[in-house]
């Protein structure tokens, strides 16, 4: 079974809703809510999917949210890689990309997951 209009999977992600309450984890696998529910939630994921992708952070938005929850400033991170605050500018902006060592040091000094700088 394939959501195809809106109005299916608005009717779909009601039926979930509507099954939350009477599956818990100590409902049977074999349980026909528990099968219905896993379905529909299958069936709910496979459009959001198709229709509401969440795309990945480019390279930029890691740099600049990983400055921000580390509450360190360009500077900083110019200072640590020895590299001018433009450079690091350039890489928070967009302008240019870290190359891989370069990435690689960014990574471990923000607390950046490697294959999130990497896109994968």
């Amino acid at each position: 079974m394939r959501i195809i209009t809106e109005d299916q999977y608005r009717l779909a992600q009601k039926r979930v809703e509507d099954l939350l309450p009477l599956v818990d984890d100590s409902t049977p696998l074999d349980d026909p809510k528990a099968i219905e529910l896993m379905m529909m939630s299958d069936i709910v994921i496979d459009y959001e999917s198709e229709h509401f992708p969440i795309a990945k952070p480019s390279v930029a938005e890691l740099i600049a949210d990983g400055l921000k929850e580390n509450h360190i400033t360009q500077k900083q991170l110019a200072e640590e890689l020895g590299i001018s605050t433009t450079r690091v500018n350039d890489f928070v902006s967009g302008k240019s990309e870290p190359n891989l060592k370069t990435a690689g040091h960014i990574c471990r000094f923000l607390k950046i997951r490697p294959a999130a700088m990497l896109m994968l």
